[in-house]
């Protein structure tokens, strides 16, 4: 059975969904393989409704899936650049082709993690990571992307209260960020972190 968090040789089936993301009315190319292939993620789409986008800066946004945070993002907010990082293959290609069908290409940078030079770091990182690889992997996926928040950056996660959000939450403030629950709607926690609020774990 091929997951959205590997790299899936099925024969490539795409689709074109529209989704409303913050207030600009886009067509994104999916298809399947990826995470959420059908439609716009409910926790994604509470993340996005709940955080403003930023004016500027440089953004990770962290398991891209076909890319509507990170292309979302960089066309609400012409002053920003987004790094759209994933290890599925088909994915950063259609984050790639959206961010050029939506005039962003740009300022979206599709890639995979090995290939994010080590000194580069982030304003904001959003993610709607990928809780089904197991807590183990979703721990050593945060620890090692999390430290790239500028010394004032801030972490937006959305993940299902049934899926284990609010011990995520207290596992993040016992390795010494400083995690609160922003939101909650639909089944889902939005949480934030201030690497500034960061404590010695």
């Amino acid at each position: 059975m091929s997951h959205y968090f590997t790299n899936d040789d099925s024969p490539l089936v795409t689709r074109t969904i529209r989704a409303t993301i913050f207030d600009n009315a886009l067509e994104l190319e999916t298809a399947n393989g990826v995470f959420s292939g059908s439609r716009l993620d409910l926790g994604t789409s509470v993340l996005l409704r709940t955080v403003a986008a930023p004016t500027s800066g440089h953004v990770l946004d962290l398991g891209c899936g076909y890319g509507p945070i990170a292309v979302g993002l960089a066309v609400a907010s012409e002053g920003i650049t987004v790094d759209a990082v994933d290890v599925n293959e088909r994915a950063l290609a259609l984050t790639a082709r959206n961010a050029e069908a939506l005039g962003v290409a740009d300022r979206v940078n599709a890639v995979a993690p090995d290939d994010v030079a080590a000194g580069v770091s982030y304003d904001e990182i959003w993610s709607n990571p990928p809780i089904r690889i197991g807590k183990d992997a979703l721990h050593e996926l945060l620890l090692r992307w999390l430290p790239r928040l500028k010394d004032d950056g801030t972490a937006y996660l959305v993940v299902s209260k049934n899926l284990g959000g609010d011990s995520l939450a207290a596992w993040l403030t016992d390795q010494g960020w400083t995690t609160s629950k922003l939101a909650s709607a639909k089944g889902f926690r939005v949480l934030i972190l201030r690497a500034g609020e960061q404590t010695s774990a």
